[in-house]
């Protein structure tokens, strides 16, 4: 594929570090400007954004956070639920002072960013967003038919424990099956690198537990149902980046985006799956440039 020639398996970024609730957050910092908070999902870390952020910094300062538990952030001890996560990324805005900011957001890392700005709606100037999770899934019948045994398999308690912590199949296999490419050696090395042994792979093991179908778990459906409701009302500038055949935001859901959120503009980055970043991160970085002079 022409297109994966572009595409560096290098990071070649300064390692930082904020402290939030007694742990360190590991960052990367680029650029200067409007701060842009990228932030990624399950099971990835800052790398996934690794060839997006080059012309966006140009353009802006560019911040992409590791969650807690995740990439070369600590490990703390706790849940690693969403409300969690929440603290820990709002607590790492308010430490590194960013006002006024942009997020681009992924997976996990969307249901983050649209909790964060649906309450502090007057701290965010615009949201870019990619395979995210915009509502919750009414049914197992509605999960995408493909994932649904497997994730049923997650949400089985020791099962779950099995599958991702003790075989790590969610950096084995979901990783590279819903990126549209074939992935490299040295990127799923990077991957890797943070899950070594099963007690780091909790955070992972935790997400899939964590998304909300059939009501449960009760509180994350309900903030996800608040900011679903934010997010057909506000006038916030949005940009969704979506491919084919999708996952999370197959063409369906790119219809009810268009439909139903009031001042956004969509992208189609042709062949992806789950991790557009991984198959066309060119097209989304640029796509960001391009929707930042417009807004």
């Amino acid at each position: 594929m022409s297109n994966a020639k572009a595409i560096s398996t290098e990071f070649p970024f300064e390692s930082k570090y904020v402290e939030v609730e007694g742990s360190k957050l590991h960052y990367i910092e680029e650029g200067e400007g409007t701060p842009i908070l990228f932030l990624h999902g399950n099971p990835t870390s800052s790398y996934l954004w690794r060839n997006v952020i080059p012309p966006v910094s140009k353009r802006a300062r560019c911040i992409a956070l590791d969650l807690i538990g995740m990439g070369k952030s600590d490990k703390p001890d706790i849940e690693y639920r969403f409300f969690d996560h929440v603290k820990y990324v709002e607590g790492a805005i308010e430490a590194l002072g960013l006002e006024n900011l942009i997020l681009v957001v992924h997976d996990w890392g969307s249901a983050l960013g649209f909790h964060y700005a649906h309450r502090n709606e007057s701290n965010v100037r615009g949201i870019a967003f990619m395979e995210a999770i915009l509502m919750s899934v009414p049914t197992w019948d509605a999960f995408p038919a493909d994932a649904r045994q497997i994730f049923q398999a997650f949400r089985t308690s020791d099962v779950g424990w099995d599958l991702i912590a003790k075989q790590n199949a969610f950096v084995e296999k979901v990783l590279p099956g819903s990126v549209h490419r074939d992935l490299t050696e040295a990127e799923m090395d990077a991957y890797r690198a943070p899950y070594p042994d099963e007690q780091s792979r909790k955070p992972l093991w935790r997400w899939p537990n964590e998304i909300p179908i059939e009501g449960e778990p009760a509180d994350v459906a309900e903030a996800v149902g608040e900011y679903n409701a934010w997010l057909q009302e506000t006038e916030l500038p949005m940009i969704l980046f979506h491919g084919a055949p999708g996952a999370l935001i197959p063409p369906p859901v790119v219809g009810w985006v268009g439909e139903n959120l009031k001042n956004v503009d969509t992208v189609d980055i042709g062949p992806a799956i789950h991790f557009l970043q991984e198959d066309n991160p060119r097209a989304i970085g640029n796509g960001i440039v391009g929707w930042l002079e417009r807004i």
